[in-house]
């Protein structure tokens, strides 16, 4: 029997700015992902710590990785096994953020010189080198194939991927009321060569406005001090909640 919570079977993997990544001594195939309380912000230059953000973020996860497992679209999410950890399937994250903008904001504003909240006349899905030291920076499609990071039959699958995973989540978000601004995506692979969705999905990597009043609900309230960080997870967690309710 697999001895999941056995502190003594797990040995450290990986430590990122908001993550433990844990991987199973008698079952190399799983790790346990463990949700620091930890926030940072602009490359890890700030950096603050929230009691109860772990749990927040694990239960989201959990919810929405779930809710796109289900939906068909493969994760590598397994189980909650406590308030801060998911079990998961260890893959080898590609070196790539997938990056999808439903509204302008943040670095896309900068970047272009357009105001923050420009409606798009399509949706954009980008691409960044996963790499902190160069800063993240986009890549094209080109260079990604070019550079080996990815073939292009894989990237045109987590393209597609990509597009069902906002879809879903744009009409989840719809529905409480919340705009999906934008959101980071990270895949991974599998020893067998299987893609998965990996990674988080919560509100330290999207972007969430209210409809009506335009407030952040995500970690802009951190970044730019726009609020209480752990307030608005909360409120989006209830929401949340309601819509785990009606389905």
């Amino acid at each position: 029997m697999i001895q999941i919570h056995d502190p003594e079977n797990r040995e450290l993997l990986y430590e990122g700015k908001a993550k433990k990544v844990y991987i199973l001594k008698d079952d190399s195939s799983r790790v346990v992902m463990y949700f620091k309380n930890d926030a940072t912000a602009f490359n890890n230059q700030k950096k603050d710590e929230f009691e109860g953000k772990g749990e927040l973020n694990c239960w989201f996860s959990t919810l929405l990785l779930k809710a796109i497992d289900d939906l068909g679209i493969p994760t590598h999410f397994l189980e909650r096994i406590s308030d801060r950890e998911i079990l998961a399937l260890r893959v080898e994250i590609v070196p790539l953020e997938v990056i999808v903008r439903n509204v302008a904001a943040g670095t896309f504003c900068k970047r272009y010189g357009v105001e923050s909240g420009m409606a798009l006349k399509n949706h954009i899905i980008e691409f960044c080198v996963k790499d902190d030291d160069l800063g993240d920076p986009p890549i094209a499609r080109q260079s990604i194939t070019a550079l080996d990071l990815m073939p292009l039959h894989e990237l045109r699958y987590i393209t597609e991927m990509t597009e069902d995973v906002n879809k879903y989540l744009r009409a989840i978000f719809y529905s409480i009321g919340l705009t999906l601004v934008d959101f980071k995506l990270e895949f991974g692979r599998a020893p067998d060569g299987k893609i998965y969705l990996a990674d988080e999905i919560t509100p330290d990597t999207m972007r969430l406005w209210d409809h009506k009043t335009n407030e952040s609900l995500d970690k802009d309230l951190y970044r730019f001090e726009k609020g209480d960080l752990l307030a608005g997870y909360r409120e989006v967690k209830r929401r949340l909640a309601r819509w785990q309710d009606t389905i």
